[in-house]
């Protein structure tokens, strides 16, 4: 019978036990009741057997009430969301820094000020206070764009440094990731509760899918695997290590694609290994597309914008002349070869020339020639040239300074300065200089811009040609950059690219470049050119940088300097379009200092020919002249051909429209991602609610738990009274 009693004792001293650990964690539950990422532990119990008969009761395992599917839906949600969110930030200061298209200090009001502007001054040419007024402007509308720019270039700086962060943080979340598997994996074996060791990895899995992307699943032993949705394992035996170098400085040249700005890695810093283009969603997510898409694209369409109301100004005021024309000259265009580089005059019908004309402080001609005449002439440093060319650069200089001398302008100079550039000194404060192109070369004949043909890598095949003698050098520009010609690149090219066979030819102040003549295979593709131009030309260098809908190849010569592309066989550049960079213009162009200075030398009038004047007709520069102002007011307000940039598609619009058309799409893009933002958070918040119900704690759940096993522990002390008892029974009998 001792026996017996002594295995019901046993028996409900299991149950005691039992219910004591249950209590426990139940215990722990309320107690955790709010802790983050706590689940409810449950307590599962079994009959314990002993030589095949029941002998009470123990605990088989505690476990967690979790539903898996939940969790995963929950985190894919949570990395849209991050996505979506880590840009609402950046949007809404691109919003202050740009304004709305009405707001005074918008780049779209700014614009149409400047246009207002040009209006008035066709109304009054030589009132100051108008040139004065179009210089302030003009100044606005640079100082504008160039406080875009800075705004575009800082958020890329800090949406860097914030990848470089993240990456910190998910190098730690693995490192924890990876210690919790090993403590999970050793206390499960020795057959120790790890429900806790799973919660603290689920917290860490929640975080780290908010970052990036992930994908995860279960070894048998409890071992979580995490890998990217792409593959690119994070978490296994041995946990990946990511590494960024975080950019210093950001500017519009830097980029990813153009292997400025430091990849995503995990493990070695391999091509292979990059993971920046294949995140799909998280806080890197939404942080790399800001830094190489949203932002880069946004001032691809100011770059554009200030390029094109560059060129568009430029030519008008080039065409035009301060009353009664100038002294001093600078050009803009860079020759990096003078003596060999060569232009022709009216290649195509042979026919335009360009009026040379000196003036008088009144505006009377005091001497007229042309560029064609001049140049076929004989003079004091140079022989007679071909008819409308090819003249190199330098030819064109030293007979222009002939002549000026020749002429009244005894000490003037002429020539290609250090920085590449034409620039023209009277050194005679009587004269004044002044160009007009011409239909023709007699007296009088029709003003239109003279056709330029430009062979920049002089093998007698025109490469560029431009209309407008003082165009063509930048003689009379309003604004300016001073950009060295240091990058070139092609427009938006979109789809599957395949070349024509083409050869191509590189050279800067040096000469060729080694590598050049470079001949591309027909069927080459966009990459497959870059390619060829890295491996064989080690001074540039060539990347396709994401723009619009497609890619656009941009060439960068390393060292800075100005170089020519051109081609002696094929139509592959004429294919891609490829041209001086638009890039860094936004942030470089500035009104010319000596107009900003001396406003009176804005462009308002042309060289004018009266057949009534003198013998038989003349030259002469009018103060009241606005035809030069009244061009500059009809183009700025005419419609202008937009190419494919950035966000925009090829567009047909004026300037002003222009401007409103990049505010109008950065605001809609803004209001578009705070929507996503909110319909996935809605649905993330919604999931997690489910998820948090499913596996947190319920307190009346709890209470009804904690009832249950203090009647469970009562009877169990009970029994081991009534035992007790009979122990003490049978005692007494025996003694």
């Amino acid at each position: 019978m001792a026996g017996d009693i002594t295995l019901a004792l046993r028996t409900v001293q299991s149950g005691l036990l039992t219910s004591q650990a249950a209590l426990n964690t139940v215990a722990n539950n309320i107690a955790n009741v709010n802790t983050p990422a706590y689940s409810r532990k449950i307590v599962n119990l079994e009959t314990r057997v002993v030589g095949g008969a029941g002998a009470g009761v123990q605990i088989a395992d505690i476990g967690r009430r979790v539903d898996e599917g939940l969790l995963r839906a929950m985190r894919r949600e949570s990395s849209l969301f991050r996505r979506f969110d880590s840009q609402i930030a950046i949007f809404e200061r691109l919003q202050d820094a740009f304004g709305a298209p009405g707001n005074n200090n918008s780049l779209a009001h700014i614009t149409q000020k400047f246009v207002d502007a040009a209006e008035l001054l066709v109304v009054s040419p030589n009132r100051l206070i108008e040139q004065s007024n179009l210089v302030r402007w003009g100044q606005q509308l640079t100082d504008s764009l160039k406080s875009m720019t800075a705004t575009i270039q800082d958020l890329r700086l800090q949406a860097d440094i914030a990848i470089g962060e993240h990456k910190d943080r998910i190098n730690g979340l693995i490192t924890r990731i990876s210690d919790l598997n090993d403590s999970l994996i050793a206390n499960s074996s020795t057959g120790r509760d790890v429900s806790d060791f799973k919660d603290q990895r689920d917290q860490a899995i929640d975080e780290l899918a908010s970052i990036i992307d992930i994908r995860y699943f279960f070894r048998s032993d409890g071992d979580a695997v995490i890998y990217t949705t792409n593959g690119r394992t994070l978490v296994d035996k041995i946990p990946g290590v990511l590494s960024h170098d975080v950019a210093s400085t950001m500017s519009e040249t830097l980029s990813h694609a153009g292997g400025q700005i430091d990849g995503l890695y995990i493990g070695d810093k391999v091509a292979g290994n990059d993971l920046t283009n294949s995140i799909q969603g998280g806080k890197l997510k939404g942080l790399i597309d800001a830094r190489d898409q949203v932002l880069p694209k946004l001032q691809s369409e100011l770059d554009h914008f200030a390029a094109m109301i560059r060129d568009v100004v430029n030519q008008v005021h080039n065409r035009g002349m301060p009353f009664p024309g100038m002294q001093t000259m600078t050009g803009t265009r860079t020759f990096i070869e003078p003596g060999s580089q060569t232009i022709r005059l009216d290649p195509t019908g042979s026919v335009d020339d360009v009026t040379i004309v000196l003036f008088d402080s009144s505006g009377n001609q005091s001497q007229v020639s042309t560029l064609n005449t001049i140049m076929t002439s004989v003079t004091a440093s140079l022989g007679a040239q071909a008819s409308r060319g090819p003249w190199t650069i330098n030819n064109v200089a030293t007979k222009l300074q002939d002549w000026l001398r020749d002429n009244g302008a005894s000490t003037a100079t002429v020539a290609v300065n250090s920085s590449g550039k034409l620039a023209i000194e009277l050194n005679q404060p009587s004269l004044s200089l002044a160009f007009r192109d011409q239909t023709a070369t007699a007296n009088g004949s029709t003003h239109q811009d003279a056709e330029i043909g430009f062979d920049a890598n002089f093998d007698g095949t025109v490469d560029q040609t431009v209309f407008g003698f003082s165009n063509f050098f930048g003689l009379n520009d309003f604004f300016v950059d001073n950009l060295a010609d240091n990058v070139h690149e092609s427009d938006v090219i979109t789809g599957t690219f395949s070349s024509g066979a083409a050869t191509l030819v590189f050279r800067d102040s040096t000469g060729a470049l080694t590598g050049s003549p470079l001949a591309i295979p027909a069927g080459t593709s966009l990459q497959g050119i870059a390619d060829l131009i890295n491996n064989n030309v080690p001074k540039l260098d060539a990347a396709l940088v994401p723009d619009g809908a497609g890619y656009r190849l941009r060439i960068t010569h390393e060292n800075g300097s100005s170089f020519t592309l051109t081609q002696t066989a094929g139509t592959l550049l004429s294919t891609l379009n490829m041209h001086i960079a638009d890039i860094r213009t936004a942030s470089a162009l500035a009104v010319r200092s000596d107009i900003v200075l001396t406003p009176s030398l804005i462009s308002r009038g042309t060289v004018q020919w009266d057949s009534n004047l003198g013998a038989s007709g003349l030259y002469y520069a009018s103060a009241g002249d606005d035809t030069s102002a009244l061009q500059l007011a009809q183009a700025l307000n005419a419609n202008t051909t937009f190419k494919t940039t950035g966000h925009l598609g090829g567009i047909t619009v004026n300037f002003t429209g222009y401007a409103a058309q990049i505010l109008s799409e950065n605001a809609n893009r803004a209001d578009n991602n705070t929507a996503d933002a909110e319909m996935s958070k809605s649905l993330f918040e919604s999931l997690k609610t489910k998820s948090d119900n499913e596996r947190g704690v319920n307190l009346d759940e709890e209470m009804s738990s904690l009832l249950l096993y203090q009647q469970s522990y009562s009877a169990a002390a009970r029994v081991v009274n009534v035992i007790q008892r009979m122990f003490e029974a049978l005692n007494n009998i025996v003694t």
